[in-house]
């Protein structure tokens, strides 16, 4: 069967699955090869459950038993493949717009800043999580609610080609590339290639559509000229339509004005400024005003394991460890540097490796221990052998007594946290996926709850 007919070849659906576990009744189950499991080893449990199709791409050895409700099995060369193709078909019969973000870092917090603004105001659907691959985009759009006005959604990449492939299915009405940095090396080599894949973005942009650059990286601007690409630019360095004045920085904020309109950002550091301005680049696309958008933004709330500070007992937690690349080591950094410490708390970083950066990655650490020197830190806790390239350099050139302590791997930091962590420390979480630093933070919650509780006994 021709995949791109796969929308007129299924029954109607309430939703879209591929995972068995949490198929309801009305969807259409997606059968998906994983490393770990196959869906097609578990027809029987989604038609059990009511799902009213399945689509597979083999041959079943046991046909699934009939059920009491409608149900159909469809095959295909390509489920994942057929995804897309659905979704594509569904967006353009839908009927809402669509925004399609990218960047190397921040896409899921502009996406949540934008949806918290532009929900006041539409019916508006986001990635229920970073939904940004071949998988979760087409999931992102096939899930939106009867009569969403407006989908909002990120486009991920660590391999070229990946960009232009999920946009062809977005077809946005807006796009926006909100920076590029060195991230997913191991998959593009150079800087370079990473902004032409960003770019790729506006491959299916729609004719009347919007594209919205970050003008502080020239690749952006200079493949934006070089292929004749009208764009709204934001900044918070040069001239541009969006520009950023009056920056201030505190231990969980930012502030900043825009044409003498003051906004206040409940998120700390440069990299969340530039995620406001991205936002309010695209809010001001469907009408909002500037005053609207400053006024809905104080009440957004941060993202879990994405800068966000949490107060344990007498310490001050920047927990930050959902992902790391360079930029936004440096971002998160910069925050710790602006943390109030005038009562002479220690700043304490935990640091992980960073991943996926390829020959690069050696030179990348060394330039991360440099920053760490720059940040004043006090004590850092290297967890992994990458880590530990970027504390070496960090000790030789801080300008300060700056303590080490290295890890193999986070299991063993996290027992010695007792031991090491003073109260009033304030520390910074931060490292790849790989390294899993949450078990520190909630090693850090479970030591101060727990003391904090046998203080107040």
């Amino acid at each position: 069967m021709d995949d791109f007919s796969i929308i007129d070849s299924i029954p109607s659906f309430a939703g879209v699955s591929t995972d068995s576990r949490t198929v309801k009744s009305g969807d259409c189950f997606f059968a998906i090869a994983g490393e770990k499991f196959d869906g097609h080893d578990y027809l029987e449990d989604v038609f059990e459950k009511g799902a009213v199709c399945a689509v597979v791409s083999r041959d079943l050895k046991d046909e699934p038993r009939a059920t009491s409700h409608e149900r159909r099995i469809v095959r295909v060369d390509d489920t994942i493949k057929a995804l897309g193709d659905l979704a594509r078909e569904y967006r353009k019969r839908a009927g809402y717009k669509v925004v399609a973000i990218t960047g190397s870092v921040g896409k899921t917090t502009t996406r949540q800043i934008t949806h918290h603004v532009l929900s006041k105001h539409f019916k508006t659907h986001q990635s229920p999580k970073s939904f940004n691959n071949n998988i979760g985009l087409p999931f992102t759009l096939l899930n939106a609610p009867e009569g969403t006005e407006i989908v909002i959604a990120e486009l991920g990449t660590n391999h070229p080609g990946e960009i232009s492939y999920l946009t062809n299915i977005a077809n946005p009405d807006i796009a926006a590339v909100i920076n590029v940095h060195p991230a997913h090396l191991e998959g593009f080599g150079s800087l370079e290639a990473i902004a032409k894949e960003k770019m790729s973005i506006s491959e299916s942009l729609l004719s009347d559509g919007c594209m919205i650059i970050n003008s502080d990286f020239e690749q952006l601007v200079d493949l934006c000229r070089d292929r004749n690409i009208k764009y709204i630019s934001f900044s918070k360095n040069s001239n541009a339509d969006v520009v950023a004045k009056n920056i201030c920085f505190n231990s969980s904020s930012s502030s900043f004005t825009i044409n003498d309109t003051l906004v206040e950002l409940p998120l700390p550091g440069p990299g969340n400024v530039d995620n406001a301005l991205a936002a309010w680049a695209i809010c001001r696309q469907f009408g909002i005003s500037l005053q609207d958008f400053a006024n809905e933004v104080k009440s957004f709330s941060g993202n879990v394991m994405r800068s966000e500070v949490i107060q344990v007992g007498t310490l001050t937690i920047l927990n930050d460890c959902y992902n790391a690349n360079p930029a936004s080591m440096k971002n998160a950094l910069d925050i710790l540097s602006n943390i109030d410490s005038t009562k002479k708390r220690r700043l304490v970083f935990i640091c992980g490796d960073m991943a996926e950066l390829g020959e690069q990655t050696e030179s990348l650490h060394v330039r991360l221990g440099e920053q760490i020197a720059d940040a004043n830190i006090d004590l850092m806790l290297a967890v992994g052998k990458l880590s530990k390239i970027a504390a070496d350099e960090a000790k030789k050139m801080s300008k300060k007594d700056l303590q080490i302590k290295y890890f193999e791997d986070t299991l063993s930091a996290c027992n010695k946290l007792h031991e090491i962590i003073k109260d009033y420390d304030i520390i910074l979480v931060k490292g790849s996926r790989t390294a899993r630093l949450e078990a520190a933070v909630n090693k850090l919650k479970t030591i101060y709850e727990n003391k904090h509780e046998a203080i107040n006994f």
